[in-house]
């Protein structure tokens, strides 16, 4: 294993063992061994949070353990952020990111506002439990590409439809491009309430908002 992979491997560890001390020292070696800040990030911190997430869906984890797993992403964050190289001469897309209303669960949408803002985009992140209005209102205040909804929630699924209807209802629906993620939701579900875009994860995110955008709709692609 190259010194790279151990360093990625102990940033992964350091946020599924929930433990922040073991992840900020990765980081900081990752640093000081001038590993690619992006790489680090994606393939040690996120990777790492998404076996976290794995093992909550499988009942091992519960919610503490996954705040703490995310406590732990964070402190690795700190360290290597600073350190990201970002594209300042592409034109930036702006995006619009929120968990609809009815849901809090944010720690998905976290992970993809990250993956987006490394990938040069211009994210106005709203929070979670954001009402079908407030995304429509600040879509048109900043001028939006694009509108990134997430949820965890069965329930509140519906409010994703409510979002892509009041689009409609503004005339802004051929303007502005709907792409959506989280737990329940699949490429099926996206297409049938007319989003535009699903991504499976926040990995992908950032490729399948990129490939809207050139090729229109991707609603029934493939997202590795």
């Amino acid at each position: 294993m190259s010194k790279q992979d151990k360093i990625l491997e102990a940033l992964a560890q350091g946020v599924v063992e929930l433990n922040s001390d073991l992840t900020k020292a990765a980081a900081l070696k990752a640093v000081q061994e001038k590993v690619d800040a992006f790489v680090a990030i994606n393939e040690g911190l996120i990777k790492g949070m998404n076996e976290a997430g794995r093992l909550y869906e499988e009942e091992e984890y519960f919610v503490p353990e996954l705040l703490i797993a995310s406590d732990a992403l964070y402190v690795g964050l700190e360290v290597l952020t600073p350190h990201l190289i970002k594209n300042e001469k592409e034109k930036k897309i702006k995006l619009v990111l929120g968990v609809v209303e009815g849901d809090t669960h944010d720690i998905g949408k976290n992970l993809v506002k990250i993956l987006l803002e490394v990938g040069n985009f211009e994210v106005y992140d709203l929070g979670r439990d954001i009402p079908a209005e407030d995304f429509i209102a600040k879509a048109r205040e900043v001028d939006a590409d694009v509108i990134g909804l997430s949820t965890l929630m069965t329930t509140t699924m519906p409010q994703m439809v409510k979002v892509v209807n009041l689009l409609k209802q503004e005339g802004l629906r051929n303007k502005i491009k709907v792409i959506v993620g989280g737990g329940p939701i699949s490429s099926a579900y996206a297409q049938s309430i007319g989003a535009d875009g699903y991504a499976e994860n926040a990995n992908s995110a950032v490729n399948v908002i990129k490939r809207l955008l050139e090729n229109g709709n991707v609603i029934q692609e493939a997202i590795a």
